[in-house]
């Protein structure tokens, strides 16, 4: 009847476990890892992405599902995990964008776009009140500096690809990546 001690932990967004753990965290990872592949490959002169439709349900329109999104006219996205958090994130980019067009006319370069919202990430993970996103991001679009293509993970760190999958199955998708990416 008597909760154990890591259930403070388990329950705490800010407090690490004796391990180093940020429990919420790893949940908002795995929810990840439990959500349909999302796949992008950088070329020279553009990023291709591509994403598994999964229907959640057998009567689920699967076109009502939308796995790629564009942000702006330069940079899209594909998700994998929770949908309503990756709305949420794509919305905050899609405003910074226009800001950012608005403030200095011209696009936002995709580098300070992922900067932008693995900030926000990352201050989910440290104030009481809000969760994790449960989602990450591929990332991908042109810019001054070339095509780009970023992951996004839920604690708020973000890294540039060549190759890069995201979603169930992932692993396995690098691994090929890792042998055939030239």
């Amino acid at each position: 009847m008597f909760p154990t001690q890591s259930m403070g932990y388990d329950r705490a967004i800010t407090v690490f476990s004796p391990e180093g753990r940020l429990y919420q965290v790893e949940y908002a990872t795995e929810a990840v890892r439990h959500g349909p592949l999302a796949v992008g490959v950088k070329a020279v002169d553009g990023v291709v992405l591509a994403g598994e439709k999964r229907s959640p349900h057998p009567l689920a329109d699967l076109d009502s599902l939308k796995k790629l999104l564009l942000i702006d006219d330069h940079v899209g996205t594909a998700i994998a995990g929770l949908h309503a958090d990756a709305r949420k994130l794509i919305d905050q980019a899609r405003v910074q964008a226009q800001i950012n067009k608005l403030s200095y006319d011209e696009p936002i370069s995709v580098h300070s776009l992922v900067v932008n919202i693995c900030d926000t990430k990352q201050l989910h993970t440290q104030y009481g009140g809000a969760r994790p996103f449960g989602v990450s991001l591929l990332l991908a679009g042109i810019d001054d500096f070339g095509p780009q293509l970023y992951t996004t993970d839920p604690s708020g760190s973000f890294w540039g690809w060549k190759a890069a999958a995201i979603g169930k199955e992932a692993d396995v998708v690098r691994d090929f990546f890792s042998e055939s990416y030239k």
